[in-house]
């Protein structure tokens, strides 16, 4: 076999979606695995998100596989990975890996992991030779949304905005607000990349939370909404969300505010439903999902380089999907 690795092209998507869908229907045992995450979009909205850091694998000149990296400023993340089942066992994923691992050196990522299948020995193995190692589950939660859904008002004065709603001369800063943000918890932490792609491709949108005392936001909330997107059909989708304390509201009080202006930014566009991850390493934030209705439909394993727990903390309040 002669294996090559390549950047992923826009005349590779198709063949790339195809094989996503392939390889982890063909894993989970469904009897049609194509059909596997129906109208999601996991390929092109991520290829589109950075091409520079999509990854194409070739055997003997046909494509075999990719993966994507997510660059968040000091934190990289890498998948959806997939090969092919015809050539599973064959040392492809390897190469994907060797590639990426040397995009995370050159971008001088700090805290590295990944999202795989708890159940699944052989995929541990595989990460765990890259010295990447099995810390909390990440339970992807979802609640059904309320069509009369309203925020309800707390002490303090915290209101939520969108993105899309911030004149362009005032976008800059409110991605520097975010930053500040998530810097708080890690510092580097920068989902500007995440926020753009949603913008850019229309996704869906990103919730501001602010402290209307000091102009500060105590909140985000990065979210895909319905098909060709990573949510699906009537599905709102938080791929990252994060609250911290303010001086009126403590990072429990603002999330619970975050959670309920996701769900009421949902309830606008008309979704049933609200889908988010999180590690039950942020355990005060897996409790409050449970208490606001959410129920857990799978479980994965998050596994990060040299067992780094990054801002995977029981006193910080995010959501973060690393599928």
């Amino acid at each position: 076999m002669n294996t090559t690795i390549r950047p992923l092209g826009e005349q590779d998507l198709k063949e790339a979606d195809t094989v996503f869908r392939l390889s982890f229907g063909t894993f989970l045992g469904l009897s049609d695995p194509r059909s596997f995450y129906g109208d999601t979009d996991y390929i092109s909205t991520r290829y589109r998100a950075d091409p520079s850091l999509s990854l194409a694998a070739e055997v003997n000149g046909k494509f075999a596989g990719s993966n994507f990296i997510a660059n968040w400023g000091s934190v990289g993340i890498f998948g959806p990975l997939t090969v092919h089942p015809d050539l599973w066992d064959k040392g492809v994923a390897k190469h994907l890996l060797d590639k990426t691992m040397e995009i995370f050196e050159k971008l001088n990522t700090k805290h590295v992991g990944l999202f795989t299948f708890s159940h699944s020995p052989k995929h541990i193995h595989l990460y765990q030779r890259y010295d990447f190692w099995p810390r909390f589950l990440t339970a992807i939660m979802s609640k059904p949304v309320n069509p009369n859904s309203i925020m309800k008002k707390r002490k303090g004065l915290i209101s939520w905005t969108k993105y899309s709603d911030l004149q362009k001369e005032q976008r800059s800063e409110g991605l520097a607000k975010c930053y500040s943000l998530t810097d708080s918890i890690y510092p580097g932490l920068d989902l500007k990349i995440e926020i753009l792609s949603v913008t850019n491709q229309k996704l869906g949108d990103t919730i501001l939370l602010t402290d209307n005392k000091n102009d500060k936001f105590a909140g985000v909330a990065i979210c895909h909404c319905g098909p060709r997107t990573e949510a699906g059909s009537n599905t709102c989708y938080v791929k990252f969300g994060l609250a911290s304390g303010n001086g009126s509201q403590s990072a429990s009080a603002n999330f619970d505010s975050l959670l309920e202006s996701c769900e009421h930014f949902a309830a606008s566009k008309g979704l049933s439903k609200l889908v988010a991850g999180v590690n039950i390493g942020n355990l005060g934030a897996y409790r409050k999902m449970i208490s606001q209705g959410f129920k857990t439909e799978f479980q994965g394993i998050l596994m990060t380089k040299n067992s780094d727990p990054g801002y995977h903390k029981e006193d910080v309040y995010a959501i973060d999907d690393w599928r």
